[in-house]
C-alpha cells in the first residue's frame, strides 16, 4: 500500500510532457491549484529590429519585405557573395543574445552593443568579425543661445561587419540609418562589394552630418561674434561657455574617428573596390576636423575678448564711481570745516557767509567735474 502511494506521488511530480505553453500553464495549475501562475517571459525587445534583408550582386532579394534575421541568416549562407544587414535600434540583452547565436558573435561584441552610449569612436577586430564605433551628430535648431541651449545632439553607431553580415547598432535618437540603406540600395556598384560596403555608407554619413552640423555652428559663432562687438552688448556672456561646453561635446564624436579610418583603409580585409570611397570620407573627414579645429580657437577667442570688454566695462565703471565720490568729497569738506564748534569761525555771522560757502562749493565740485569730464572718467 506504500508502496503503490509512493509510486503514485512519483507519478504526480512527473514533468509535463511538450506541450503548447497555454495547455501546459493550464495543466500546472490544476496540478498546483494553491500557486498562481506566473507572468510570461518577454522575448526581449522585439521593436529593436529596424531592418533586416539579404543583398547579393548589388540587389536586395525579397523586395521591400523585412525578413526575420535567421532566415535571412540562412539564405545569405547558401548563396555565395550574398550578406545580411541587421540593423538594430537600442537593443537590450535579451535581443541580442539570439542575435549573437545565429551570428557567431563574441560576448565581448554583445556587451559593447547592449550598452551603447558615451563610446569613443574606434575599430577593433574579434576573430573574423571587425567592429567599428562611430559617432552620431545632430545640429538642434534654436531661435537664441542661451546659458542652457543644447546646440549638438550626439549618440552612437556600432558597425559589426563580419564575413556574410553587416549589423548596425544605434544608440540615441540621432542618426537613423534608414536613409543610408535606401541610398546604398541605389548604389549597386557599392552594395555589391559586401558587408563592408554597409560601412563605409554609414561612415559618409556620419561625416555628413558633422560637416552640416560645423556649417550651422558656423552662423551660431558669427552672431555671437556680432554681439560681442555689438555697442548695445548685454554683460552677460553664461551662452558663450555653453557653447563651448557643445563644442567639447562634438570634438569628441569628430576628431577620434580620424585613427580608426585610417586602420580601415589600412587592412587587408577591406575591398580594393572601396577604397577609393574611402578616401573620399577621410578627405572629408579632415575638412570637418579642421573647421572644429578652428571653432574652438573662435570660441576662446571671442570667449577672451567678451571677458576683456567686462574687465574694462568694470574699470569704467570705478572710474565713475572714484570721480562723483571725488566731486562729492568737496563739499563734504567744507561743510565739515564750518560745521566744527569753534566760537570764532570767520564768516559765520556775516550774513553772506552761507552764500559764500554754497558758492565755494559749487565752483570748486563745478571745475572738478569739467575737469574729470575731459578726461574721460566722467
Amino acid at each position: 500500500m506504500l508502496g503503490r502511494e509512493r509510486g503514485d506521488r512519483r507519478r504526480r511530480l512527473l514533468p509535463l510532457p511538450d506541450l503548447p505553453g497555454a495547455v501546459k500553464q493550464f495543466l500546472g495549475a490544476i496540478a498546483r491549484p494553491g500557486l498562481p501562475a506566473g507572468p510570461a517571459r518577454r522575448p526581449g525587445n522585439p521593436d529593436a529590429v529596424v531592418d533586416c534583408a539579404v543583398y547579393a550582386g548589388g540587389l536586395r532579394h525579397g523586395g521591400a519585405a523585412q525578413l526575420p534575421y535567421p532566415e535571412a541568416a540562412r539564405l545569405a549562407q547558401r548563396r555565395r557573395g550574398a550578406f545580411v544587414w541587421l540593423g538594430l535600434h537600442e537593443p537590450d540583452l535579451a535581443t541580442m543574445r539570439p542575435v549573437a547565436e545565429v551570428f557567431d558573435l563574441h560576448e565581448l561584441l554583445v556587451d559593447q552593443a547592449v550598452s551603447g552610449g558615451g563610446h569613443r569612436p574606434g575599430v577593433e577586430t574579434l576573430g573574423d568579425v571587425t567592429r567599428l564605433v562611430l559617432r552620431t551628430a545632430r545640429y538642434v535648431e534654436h531661435d537664441r543661445l542661451t546659458a542652457t541651449s543644447e546646440v549638438v545632439e550626439t549618440g552612437d553607431v556600432t558597425v559589426l561587419i563580419g564575413p556574410w553580415f553587416a549589423i548596425t547598432v544605434r544608440h540615441g535618437p540621432v542618426g537613423p540609418l534608414w536613409e543610408v540603406r535606401k541610398e546604398l540600395q541605389n548604389r549597386p556598384e557599392v552594395l555589391s562589394q559586401g558587408p563592408w560596403s554597409v560601412a563605409y555608407a554609414v561612415g559618409s554619413r556620419m561625416v555628413d552630418s558633422y560637416l552640416d552640423v560645423a556649417e550651422h555652428v558656423e552662423h551660431d559663432l558669427e552672431r555671437i561674434e556680432e554681439e560681442t562687438f555689438a555697442s548695445d552688448r548685454t554683460s552677460e556672456f553664461a551662452h558663450i561657455y555653453q557653447l563651448k561646453r557643445e563644442m567639447v561635446e562634438f570634438k569628441r564624436a569628430v576628431l577620434p574617428l580620424a585613427e580608426p579610418l585610417s586602420r580601415l583603409l589600412e587592412s587587408h580585409g577591406l575591398p580594393a573596390g572601396l577604397r577609393p570611397y574611402l578616401e573620399d570620407v577621410r578627405g572629408r573627414l579632415s575638412r570637418a576636423v579642421d573647421r572644429v579645429g578652428g571653432f574652438d580657437d573662435l570660441v576662446n577667442s571671442i570667449l577672451q575678448a567678451r571677458l576683456a570688454q567686462v574687465a574694462v566695462d568694470q574699470n569704467h565703471d570705478m572710474r565713475k564711481i572714484a570721480a562723483w565720490a571725488a566731486i562729492a568729497a568737496v563739499p563734504t569738506v567744507i561743510a565739515g570745516i564750518f560745521g566744527m564748534n569753534f566760537d570764532v569761525m570767520p564768516g559765520t555771522e556775516e550774513p553772506w557767509g552761507f552764500y559764500a560757502a554754497v558758492g565755494t562749493m559749487l565752483l570748486i565740485g563745478g571745475g572738478l567735474y569739467h575737469r574729470l569730464k575731459s578726461s574721460g572718467w566722467l
